[in-house]
């Protein structure tokens, strides 16, 4: 399977990524790719992120698509504040995917 490789640096301005703007054309290109068969992989290497920015780019596609499209894409270079972010976002977005299917 083909893998398009994000790096989150180069859509940084300085080493923040904090707002649900700046992610959204970071999700559109994720989207893209996986509409397209491709697994992703999403470089967090340098930059911090927000809770806003991790559910602009990765809740909105969980509250879409379900838990499973993290199946088919790596975050790499995560810092253990951007890992628990991601993982706080990933648990609640899923109990609401679950929750709209029932």
């Amino acid at each position: 399977m083909n893998t398009q490789l994000i790096a989150l640096q180069q859509h940084a301005l300085g080493s923040m990524m904090g707002m649900r703007s700046s992610a959204l054309p970071i999700r559109l290109q994720i989207e893209q790719a996986l509409a397209a068969g491709q697994e992703v992989t999403v470089n967090f290497t340098g930059v911090a992120v927000t809770q806003s920015f991790i559910d602009e780019l990765l809740g909105a596609l969980i509250l879409r698509d379900g838990p499973g499209v993290l199946e088919r894409i790596v975050l790499k270079g995560c810092s253990e504040e951007t890992r628990g972010i991601i993982r706080f976002v990933a648990s609640d977005r899923a109990e609401q995917f679950l929750q709209a299917r029932h």
